[in-house]
């Protein structure tokens, strides 16, 4: 059985620390914890698991200190998490026949990585990560932000899922800041580079500015195709949100000249039709996103509900607003099935359930949500 040391990088984690390495205790042979500049009590959590603590300075650069976190491992894979990391007892099962099974000519093992959750605490964004990573000395860790490994070798996918649950929010602006610091210093952002950028420049709310930069991504050279795709995603937003409608829905289309569509962006252009209360033009994108294939294993971010949730919510009120309270209650049911607990669910029943007890001539309530329901921004999506 493969063997595997845990490296991780900390810094005044005292509020998640241990419940993450509890969680994760039973899987890893080593633990090692880098600490760095904790001022709380990390370092005294993490003695209870280790005795393997270093200390370093903080140098803005996340890659620098995972680079140095592996440096120290000893087992046959190293393994990365952060601190507000959780994996379940369901998912450590699954690890743990990974483990057993796991063989040397395996270079890279992909998990996935669950960032945001529903009202009953199932995940609806997630995606894969390369997780375990032989210890051959071959990986190395790129980016002072946003920080990955490009795998390379024998790839393995697992159905592994592990549970990024943040309890409070990182440091303000720190992320934009380490990007700016760099352009000071000279440095000429790779491809992969300007795409965080430009998305760190959009959650900041410097929405003019993100546009340049990720347009600069998009028509330059280079780049993951996923990363273009989400590029356009997020240009969308910055021109909605800035009244350039037309160039909101034309950019959006412009995804489909890269690959066949998502779900998510076929979400985001029925939402744009929505808007403007054109039910028939919404209503066919979200059933084009009802039909669209999730392709997990690409590595790009995936919202979950835009592949059922999303798009029958929204048919309902689409249909029910073209007057086809069949149709509408149709997806209705569909929405029930995937996500019972849901408000939107229990607003529309409500609605449906007064329609069936309505005599002719009353006026008729409105379905929840005239203005279309959208998957939220996640915050570890700003992380990653």
């Amino acid at each position: 059985m493969a063997s595997i040391s845990l490296c991780m990088i900390v810094k005044n984690e005292e509020y998640v620390l241990e419940r993450c390495l509890e969680s994760v205790r039973s899987l890893a042979d080593e633990i090692i914890i880098v600490d760095t500049g904790s001022t709380d009590r990390t370092r005294e959590i993490a003695k209870k698991y280790t005795d393997r603590i270093y200390e370093i300075p903080w140098k803005d650069d996340f890659a620098w200190a995972r680079n140095f976190s592996f440096s120290k491992a000893k087992m046959d894979f190293c393994m990365w998490l952060d601190a507000d990391d959780v994996i379940d007892e369901e998912n450590r099962k699954k690890f743990k026949k990974v483990k057993e099974s796991l063989s040397w000519k395996t270079d890279v093992v992909m998990m996935k990585y669950a960032a945001a959750f529903n009202e009953s605490g199932e995940p609806v964004f997630s995606y894969y990560r390369e997780r375990l990573l032989k210890n051959d000395g071959s990986f190395q860790w790129e980016g002072r932000v946003h920080e990955a490994i490009v795998p390379h070798g024998e790839i393995l996918y697992t159905d592994v899922e592990i549970f990024h649950k943040k309890e409070k929010d990182g440091e303000a602006g720190r992320n934009l800041r380490i990007y700016e610091k760099m352009i000071s210093e000279g440095r000429k952002l790779v491809p992969r580079e300007l795409f965080y950028y430009g998305r760190e420049l959009y959650y900041n709310g410097r929405k003019e500015e993100a546009a340049e930069v990720l347009q600069e991504f998009l028509q330059g050279p280079g780049g993951w195709l996923e990363n273009k795709i989400e590029a356009c995603k997020t240009l969308s937003d910055c021109y909605r949100e800035s009244g350039n409608d037309e160039e909101a829905l034309a950019i959006l289309f412009r995804s489909f000249s890269m690959d066949v569509p998502r779900a998510e962006i076929c979400c985001q252009i029925g939402l744009w039709f929505q808007e403007k209360e054109r039910w028939k033009e919404a209503a066919f994108w979200y059933k084009t996103a009802l039909q669209a294939e999730k392709k997990e294993e690409n590595g790009g971010f995936i919202q979950k509900e835009c592949y059922g949730f999303l798009p029958a919510v929204n048919l309902c009120l689409c249909y029910d607003k073209l007057g086809d309270i069949s149709a509408a209650y149709k997806f209705h049911k569909m929405a029930v099935k995937i996500r019972p607990n849901a408000k939107e669910v229990e607003w529309n029943e409500a609605y449906f359930q007064k329609l069936q007890e309505e005599v002719e001539g009353n006026e008729s309530s409105c379905l929840s949500g005239q203005r279309g329901y959208r998957p939220g921004r996640e915050e570890h999506a700003k992380d990653h």
